[in-house]
């Protein structure tokens, strides 16, 4: 039996995305909780917080991130689990018996969609939050501001493929975002601002014009690929071996 081409599988994954709401729902989200929430509180704070020691106009437009990357671990999360929670797996898996080819398309579009809702997201947070802080604020061709945009949407990308390794190996919605959000949520600010390792505070290095710490921008963002590798093979590792 000839394997499925593997634009064919790709085409089936795009159409799964295009027909579940909760997945359409949580692109949407990324954008809207990102760029909104950043504006209100930019518009409604930035001013009185702009006269703070150490005040950071680019990264504090990017406060609605906060509340975007958790549509983005949704995003990841729904989109496996779904699969095992409806059974639908055992389907995708006879459509399609090369798991590598399976998960790679799969990966490629929840990757390639995040990236493309990502990216504007974080430009229009970056030129919507410096218009908002005014005379506080920043040009977007000031050293790292741009890159802070980019950067926001490479961010999001990685957080979503995280999220898709983590959830192929738990294979479980409540399992997977009982990780993932305490991850987010409760361990960096808990354990305070210099442990540099874990993926969120690695990889948000980027959103400031001078990164803080040990890591750079890019090499914060390096630090977090390599988080997101390693779910990755594992969730591949767990989808070779086990059954559906």
């Amino acid at each position: 039996m000839k394997d499925t081409p593997f634009t064919a599988v790709l085409r089936s994954e795009w159409l799964k995305v295009r027909t579940a709401p909760s997945l359409a729902g949580s692109l949407l989200a990324v954008l809207v909780a990102t760029v909104g929430v950043g504006a209100l509180i930019t518009g409604f704070l930035g001013e009185a917080e702009s006269d703070n020691p150490g005040f950071e106009p680019v990264s504090f437009a990017f406060f609605g991130l906060n509340f975007g990357q958790v549509a983005a671990i949704c995003l990841g999360v729904l989109a496996v689990a779904g699969e095992y929670a409806h059974g639908t797996i055992h389907l995708s898996l006879a459509a399609v018996p090369n798991r590598e080819m399976f998960y790679g398309a799969k990966l490629a579009v929840l990757g390639g969609l995040a990236l493309a809702v990502g990216l504007p997201t974080g430009l229009i947070t970056v030129v919507i939050g410096q218009t908002l802080l005014g005379e506080h604020g920043v040009g977007i061709g000031d050293p790292g501001v741009l890159r802070a945009g980019i950067g926001c949407g490479i961010y999001l990308t990685l957080l979503t493929l995280l999220a898709v390794g983590v959830t192929a190996v738990l294979r479980s919605t409540v399992g997977a975002l009982g990780m993932l959000v305490p991850l987010i949520f409760l361990i960096s600010p808990v354990v305070g601002p210099d442990v540099w390792f874990l993926p969120d505070r690695a990889g948000q290095q980027v959103l400031h014009p001078v990164p803080e710490g040990p890591l750079g921008a890019w090499s914060g963002m390096a630090v977090m690929a390599v988080w997101t590798a390693a779910a990755l093979c594992a969730g591949l590792a767990v989808l070779r071996r086990r059954d559906a």
